[in-house]
């Protein structure tokens, strides 16, 4: 076992979450690497120090640079606002040390696609935090579709609904302002990437871009609240992705469904530990979904929990990301979602803008030619 140095930039919702999942990862999965909480930064030394206090850091950093800049930070983590990302990375990737930067990877295209430029010269090891897809039962859902279990691909539907601005009346907060806070910056992110992942690239796209409640209490909302995207896949496929923050009732509706000539597969994260199969065979009267609780045969449950139906949870998909993380680092080698991956996803997005400003289909080619 080695150690490596672990920097932290920002102690918010998802600096706390890979905080506890750097602190743990070696346990559950024993890692050749095994993590030291180094060093944390946020938005001040003050509230730096009171993160370094409750994770457990050795020490707090006055600001992100003297985190990246430390020696005995090794390895760099980003959860700090979008707009941050760019800077960050570029200068850990420029002293050689690997990064791991929470979704959506930059503010702009134009940052995102520097950062990669930046990953890729320094030959460095990048990652791009998409949790949700890390689940045992999406990562079985990925081996199904490997195998070819429900036939030829015919239809995709994926979507991330939650309702935390559906009330007309929740007053303005940070969320409303600016394009990247957005329900197209924040979640529509996830969706995107679970389509990419499990269906190949997007070809082109037809989007509506809304928002639903312009005025709220304390201020006008500038961004948009959700948004309906029809697809077709470079295989040929046709797809639809939803995403929103006012779908009334949802909390973590992060689902998709897949159609194939042999079978059908459903998933829904409010019930992450379970995939809904079925598969065209045997006597019509006795088809039907059947549903499959995740367990030690589904990738990596078993280091949490040798009981079938016992479940994983929220910590632990980014435990998972922290073992892949340290497993990149280790070996050299890019371990799915890389930066490139991040990119992908933001000229997606980027499409889906130019589309619902167009009124029709649009390329991803073309978002892709012109930050070139």
């Amino acid at each position: 076992m080695t150690e490596i140095g672990i920097g932290i930039v920002g102690g918010g919702y998802m600096g706390k979450a890979h905080a506890v999942a750097m602190a743990s990862v070696g346990a559950v999965f024993g890692t050749a690497l095994r993590p030291r909480l180094e060093m944390i930064a946020a938005s001040s030394a003050e509230s730096a120090e009171r993160y370094r206090a409750a994770f457990g850091f050795d020490r707090a950093a006055a600001d992100w640079c003297a985190l990246v800049d430390d020696p005995r930070v090794e390895a760099v983590i980003i959860a700090s606002p979008q707009d941050t990302h760019r800077a960050i990375a570029e200068a850990a990737l420029a002293l050689g040390k690997p990064v791991f930067c929470e979704k959506p990877l930059a503010d702009t295209i134009a940052d995102a696609r520097a950062m990669v430029a930046a990953a890729e010269a320094s030959g460095v090891v990048t990652m791009t935090g998409f949790n949700y897809i890390r689940t045992p039962a999406s990562q079985f859902v990925r081996q199904l579709l490997a195998e070819g279990a429900i036939g030829d691909i015919t239809w995709f539907r994926s979507e991330h609904t939650e309702d935390f601005l559906a009330d007309p009346d929740a007053p303005f907060n940070w969320r409303c302002r600016g394009q990247a806070n957005g329900n197209m910056g924040d979640l529509a992110p996830h969706p995107i990437n679970a389509a990419l992942a499990l269906m190949g690239p997007v070809a082109r796209v037809c989007a509506e871009v809304e928002t639903v409640h312009r005025d709220r209490p304390g201020g006008t909302v500038d961004n948009d609240d959700h948004a309906q995207i029809m697809c077709r896949f470079a295989s040929g496929v046709m797809g639809h992705i939803y995403s929103s923050r006012v779908a009334t009732g949802r909390k973590m509706g992060y689902a998709y469904e897949i159609m194939g000539t042999k079978g059908a597969i459903r998933f829904d994260q409010e019930d992450q530990n379970a995939v809904w199969l079925y598969l065209a065979d045997g006597p019509e009267a006795t088809r039907g979904f059947r549903k499959i609780l995740t367990g030690p045969a589904h990738p990596d449950y078993l280091p949490f929990c040798q009981g079938p139906g016992h479940g994983t949870g929220y910590q632990d998909q980014i435990i998972i990301e922290a073992k892949d993380f340290l497993t990149a680092i280790h070996s050299g080698q890019p371990v799915w979602s890389t930066f490139r991956d991040g990119l992908d996803v933001a000229e997606v997005i980027e499409a889906v803008h130019a589309s619902a400003a167009r009124g029709g289909w649009v390329n991803v080619s073309e978002m892709q030619e012109r930050t070139e």
